[in-house]
Order: C-alpha cells, then sequence, then structure tokens
C-alpha cells in the first residue's frame, strides 16, 4: 500500500505542476498562447460527455477553465488529486467522505445543493466556466447547461469500473491539459485486481446492500461491480435478482460517475432487490459483500449493517461459518464516489483488506 500511495503521490505531484504550468501559460497570453515547446494552447477543446439522456455526445468547453462548479463526487475527487481544488468555486455539499471534507466545510465555495437535487440559484450565483454532474443530477442537465458547458460522465461496467475510472479520468484531465500525466495509473490498478482476482477464482458471493434493516442483492450492473466483473467472484445472487430496473448511474453508482440502466450482465434495482435472508440460505455463496447504505449517508438511528447480518439465518451460510461475511468500511465511497481515483483505491483496500 505504502509503494500504491508513493507511486499516486508522484503522478499526481507531476500533474499538478502540468497544471500550474499551464494555468501560467494561457493567463500570459490569452485564449491562444505559445507553449513551452512552441505549440498554441487552445480556446477551447471537445470532450465526450453524456446528455440528460444518458446519450453519449460531444461538447465544446473552455480550456483550462478557473471556475468548477461541482456536483459529481467521482470529479470533485479527479480534481482534488490534480491539483486544481482550488478552481472549485461551488460543490454539492453534505458528503461524509472524509478526503473531500475540505470541499464541504469551506465557506468560501458555494453550496450548491446536494447530488440529487441542484440549487439553480446557487450555480448562477457562482458563475462557473464549467459544471461537472453525476447521474442523479441527470434531469437537471438541460437546466444547467443554459449557465455553462455541463459534463456528465459515467462508469461502464462492461469496460469495467477500472478502465472506466481511467477513461473518464483522461477526459478531465484532457480539458485542463494534464492527460498525458495519467499513463501509469492504469496498470498499478490492474496489479492489484488482478492480486484479487486469485482469490476470487472459483469462489461464489453474493454481493448487496443493507438498507432500512433489509438486505438487498446487487447484481453485477451497478453498484459494486468490481466485485463480480473484474475481481471475479461467481456472483450467485444474480438468480435472485428480477428483470427490470439496472444499476443506478456514476460508477455502477447514482453519483454520476456510475454505470447504465438496464445493462447485461445481471440487473438490479438502485438499492438492490430486496430478498430474505432464507435466500442466502439457499444460495449458501462462499462469500457475502455488504454495503451499508444507511451508514453511508448517516442515517440516525439505523441498525448496522454488522448488526442486520449477524442473525441465525445467515449463520448458516458457508460464508458466515468461515468467517467471509465482508461488510465494505467505506460505503459512503462505495455509495456515493465510485468513478473516482482515490475513491477506487479505497476500495480495492477494503477488498484486499478482507482477501489478501
Amino acid at each position: 500500500m505504502k509503494k500504491f500511495f508513493a507511486v499516486l503521490l508522484s503522478v499526481f505531484l507531476a500533474i499538478s505542476l502540468a497544471g500550474r504550468n499551464s494555468a501560467n501559460a494561457s493567463e500570459a497570453a490569452g485564449s491562444k498562447t505559445a507553449g513551452a515547446a512552441g505549440k498554441s494552447l487552445p480556446a477551447s477543446v471537445t470532450v465526450a460527455t453524456l446528455n440528460g439522456n444518458r446519450e453519449k455526445m460531444e461538447i465544446e468547453v473552455p480550456y483550462n477553465p478557473k471556475r468548477l462548479a461541482v456536483m459529481d463526487l467521482a470529479v470533485l475527487d479527479m480534481l482534488d488529486n490534480f491539483g486544481l481544488g482550488d478552481r472549485v468555486v461551488g460543490v454539492s455539499k453534505g458528503s461524509s467522505i472524509d478526503y473531500l471534507q475540505k470541499y464541504v466545510t469551506n465557506d468560501s465555495i458555494i453550496n450548491l445543493g446536494t447530488i440529487k437535487e441542484a440549487s439553480l440559484e446557487a450555480v448562477m450565483e457562482c458563475e462557473p466556466d464549467i459544471i461537472f454532474i453525476g447521474g442523479r443530477l441527470s434531469a437537471q442537465y438541460d437546466k444547467l447547461s443554459k449557465i455553462a458547458p455541463v459534463i456528465f460522465l459515467a462508469t461502464d461496467v462492461e469496460i469495467g469500473l477500472v478502465q472506466s475510472t481511467i477513461e473518464n479520468a483522461m477526459t478531465v484531465a484532457s480539458i485542463f491539459g494534464v492527460k498525458d500525466t495519467l499513463s501509469g495509473l492504469l496498470a498499478e490498478y490492474d496489479a492489484r485486481v488482478k492480486a484479487l482476482a486469485k482469490v476470487a477464482k472459483n469462489k461464489t458471493a453474493v454481493v448487496g446492500m443493507v438498507n432500512a434493516g433489509g438486505f438487498g442483492v446487487l447484481g453485477n450492473d451497478g453498484r459494486c461491480s468490481i466485485i463480480g466483473v473484474e475481481v471475479g467472484f461467481e456472483n450467485v445472487g444474480l438468480s435472485a435478482v428480477s428483470p427490470g430496473r439496472g444499476g443506478s448511474g456514476s460508477g455502477g453508482n447514482a453519483n454520476g460517475a456510475g454505470g447504465k440502466e438496464g445493462s447485461s450482465g445481471g440487473v438490479s434495482a438502485i438499492h438492490g432487490n430486496e430478498a430474505s435472508f432464507e435466500v442466502l440460505v439457499s444460495l449458501n455463496p462462499d462469500y457475502i459483500f455488504v454495503m451499508d447504505r444507511d451508514a453511508a449517508i448517516g442515517t440516525g438511528g439505523a441498525r448496522l449493517a454488522r448488526e442486520v447480518m449477524d442473525n441465525k439465518l445467515v449463520a448458516m451460510t458457508e460464508a458466515y461459518k468461515n468467517g467471509n461475511i465482508v461488510i465494505l468500511k467505506h460505503s459512503n465511497v462505495w455509495y456515493t464516489a465510485e468513478g473516482g481515483i482515490t475513491a477506487l483505491g479505497i476500495m480495492l483496500s477494503d477488498l484486499e483488506a478482507a482477501l489478501l
């Protein structure tokens, strides 16, 4: 882990330096600027994004923008890693994620509402050059687009969370001219996933979410998809989910760096298809992975997932008998920031702590 974070630190320092140099060059000579290599910097750049209907499209945005309205925690995570956090003038607040608290608690950064509902008045007040949103705000895409160009990114389970995270990070980095500095990240993540995959080989699992004292089974098309897709556990819970609405949108989740509605590979409701604990007994998986939604969103008075899962029926499963009930430690990251760079490292760490 220390080696991993040392590598990340060196990459992010390089990103930060490149970003500062790019910003200084841009400010020195306006919209068209001679770079160090004699190349002119563009006034704008065209990038791939999604529209409010989650359809792929291209959009022209200002190059190296200075005022950022950020309503996607995965993108806020990226900007923080790129050393561009000082450009954030507005953010969705209320997040409990530790490494993003400096944006949530900063009074000089305008509160834009939540990641589920934006305040259009607050967004206009911060006068952004560009707006970043997640899947939960897709319905407000058109209204927000009247204020400034909107970037809406989502992870795609068909290529996997790791590849999606890197591609989305490359998209964001290209807007600020720091794209070349990200090349080393994918290999580092791939190595960690492969180590986890060795443990998962020929093992069965149920992936689920505890919400309001109930247990919902998740498919491979939304939240926690990395467990069944890239890490490679056989998700026997797929037989317990019914056809219908798929994952939830940013990062297989609804935060905007997430999956697809109704994607292939198993379908599940946003909070999982509610299942009785008898279902877990019948499936009898080797592992049970649990996201605690109540802990993730700070539901007052809710029973913790560990308490919910500690019952006589769950105790009958092989997973319980072998100590393989895995409560994902950083459920708030899995639930709201999946698709971020630091977030992915934390998610892998949660799995490594349980499996390696």
